[in-house]
């Protein structure tokens, strides 16, 4: 809730409550039902503000749309994407898939980072329009890419912003939100008499194992929900008695 409600109800709680002199009772009883009413509009508007949480969401599964414009096509595709590294795989999957294509435009978000490229259209004709579209809709950790197929004729500044924007959102249209739980990636050593009782942890906790190493210790990189890291971190420090390497991984830079 927003600093200003907390003060407006401290500041209300007598009148709320009923504790107020004899003499403004009746003032109270006419004036108590708008005071709530006008209290209710105060909360509304502080869940609206500017930079209050609102809840996000990612999609269940990748959704296709084709849009032709002009004898040029615009295959989109807007699917859950965990960071940039792996969103540049697909990029890459989509370059060999379409060898004949003109641009591979591409825009994500993904754990508060972003990214939004062009492919040789003009400069924020592509990846820009696309990328205001994945925020407009609120989604997390999702990826955005149109393959262009180039038909003879040029859209202009416009048209191109107007095709890129168009095919993603029709994408979406089609597409299953569903609640975006953050997660961090994360690095851990401990020994080899451990490893066990981690994997269960992790696993218990939702937690994702990426990759596991054995040299003189067992290196672990997994992604976990954040709101359990705490809780892993804490019970791995108890299990291994202290004889924990724990870090929290770099992310991919934008």
């Amino acid at each position: 809730m927003q600093p200003f409600v907390s003060r407006l109800l401290g500041q209300m709680r007598p009148i709320l409550e009923g504790r107020i002199e004899p003499g403004y009772r009746f003032v109270a009883r006419i004036f108590l039902p708008t005071t709530w009413l006008w209290l209710g509009f105060s909360i509304l508007y502080a869940a609206w503000l500017p930079g209050y949480p609102s809840a996000m969401y990612s999609l269940a599964q990748p959704v296709s749309h084709t849009l032709e414009i002009r004898k040029s096509r615009f295959l989109a595709c807007v699917e859950p994407c965990t960071d940039r590294a792996a969103a540049q795989v697909r990029v890459n999957e989509l370059r060999a898939q379409h060898p004949g294509c003109a641009h591979v435009c591409w825009a994500l978000l993904a754990g508060g980072h972003s990214a939004a490229v062009d492919d040789g259209e003009p400069s924020g004709t592509a990846g820009r329009p696309m990328l205001d579209v994945l925020r407009h809709q609120q989604l997390d950790g999702v990826l955005a890419t149109v393959v262009r197929y180039f038909g003879g004729v040029k859209l202009g500044a416009g048209g191109l912003v107007r095709a890129y924007t168009d095919a993603v959102a029709q994408a979406l249209l089609q597409a299953e939100k569903i609640e975006h739980i953050p997660v961090q990636t994360l690095n851990c050593e401990l020994a080899y008499a451990h490893e066990g009782v981690a994997r269960n942890l992790i696993a218990e906790l939702g937690g994702e194992l990426l990759t596991v190493s054995h040299g003189q210790a067992v290196r672990l990189h997994l992604r976990l929900p954040t709101t359990a890291v705490d809780a892993l971190q804490e019970q791995l420090l108890s299990i291994t008695r202290g004889e924990l390497r724990w870090e929290v991984a770099a992310p991919s830079a934008d």
